[in-house]
């Protein structure tokens, strides 16, 4: 059966989005560990626009410059707008809006009680597969990070990479790359080294003629790249963005410990699913179910009482600053340290 899964670097534009209000999330939560934040980032052309809610005991910030070393940590730093000048983002060019505003009352005095600061279904998944996650998906970030570090080296290649594979039974199929070039340059036998076979095909840049790149090209919003960020087809996906949000947004905390639960509840099965619900001021969650997978049988069960919000929190150590990096390596899969 073919299986295809995609991944996309931090130099693509939602990507740099995620990275930006994760990279600021950091810089907050640094100073207060109960900062709530919750903000979207859009960006396109030189324009990067900040919108949400932030509450909390911050002393100091200012956005443009967290925004411009985050691009700089990305790899759209000044050398890199003068090796490609206008035709990818431009740290020189670049302007701020800020419509950051402060977190309701009503969502404040729920968190503030203890309970979750949002409401949805969380899931998490994990296989018998080399990083706990489906071959495909694997091996499509594995030779994304593999390109994007490569194009970190290398001014000829540029940092908005994507890249896609297809497997059957353990055979790639196919590799697809796209990598903004300044000069056609052929990557078919450093994909086949990456990915430790020869596959029966591999396109790169397939639509031809691949320079103009990042925010230039496209328009990068937040929480855009979810099928990228989690499990691809071979699990559902619940709530929002977990790259936006601090920890008493169940998006963030319930998406890991799903994922969490999933690996540790895995010994025994083929395939587990990990699937948690959650109600906004609220501590009890609604439901907590392991759906499993040996062979041609399935089951589930229901899973015990979770602790408390601010216990789980705690617990999982997610009251620092962990988040750029985070999103720079990878929720799940190739990386996945919780």
């Amino acid at each position: 059966m073919l299986k295809t899964a995609e991944a996309v670097s931090v130099g693509h534009p939602d990507k740099t989005a995620d990275y930006i209000s994760s990279y600021i999330l950091d810089h907050l939560i640094a100073q207060d560990p109960f900062v709530r934040y919750a903000v979207e980032v859009m960006i396109k052309d030189q324009t990067i626009v900040l919108g949400g809610e932030i509450s909390g005991k911050i002393q100091q910030h200012d956005y443009e410059a967290y925004v411009k070393q985050a691009l700089r940590n990305i790899g759209y730093d000044e050398k890199y707008a003068a090796v490609w000048g206008d035709q990818a983002i431009n740290i020189n060019k670049i302007t701020v809006i800020d419509l950051i505003g402060k977190q309701s009352a009503e969502i404040y005095q729920g968190v503030e009680s203890g309970g979750w600061g949002d409401q949805g279904v969380y899931v998490g998944y994990a296989c018998q597969q080399e990083g706990y996650i489906p071959q495909e998906l694997y091996l499509a970030q594995k030779l994304n990070r593999a390109l994007y570090e490569k194009a970190r080296r290398e001014d000829v290649l540029g940092i908005d990479i994507k890249t896609q594979i297809t497997v059957d039974n353990g055979q790639v199929i196919t590799a697809i790359a796209a990598v903004p070039m300044r000069e056609k340059v052929d990557l078919s036998a450093y994909i086949e080294d990456v990915l430790g076979q020869k596959p029966q095909q591999i396109i790169v840049n397939a639509a031809g003629d691949y320079k103009q790149h990042s925010s230039v090209a496209d328009c990068g919003v937040t929480g855009r790249k979810l099928a990228c960020d989690f499990y691809e087809t071979a699990s559902p996906i619940g709530g929002g963005s977990p790259w936006t949000k601090d920890p008493s947004k169940a998006d963030l905390t319930l998406n890991l410990y799903a994922r969490q639960l999933a690996v540790e509840n895995l010994a025994d099965y083929d395939e587990v699913w990990v699937y948690l619900s959650s109600c906004i001021g609220r501590v009890c969650l609604p439901s907590a179910t392991l759906k499993w997978r040996r062979g041609e049988l399935y089951g589930e069960k229901k899973l015990p009482d979770l602790l408390p919000p601010n216990e789980l929190i705690e617990v999982m150590n997610l009251r620092r600053p962990i988040y750029a990096d985070l999103c720079l390596r990878g929720l799940i899969g190739v990386r996945d340290e919780f």
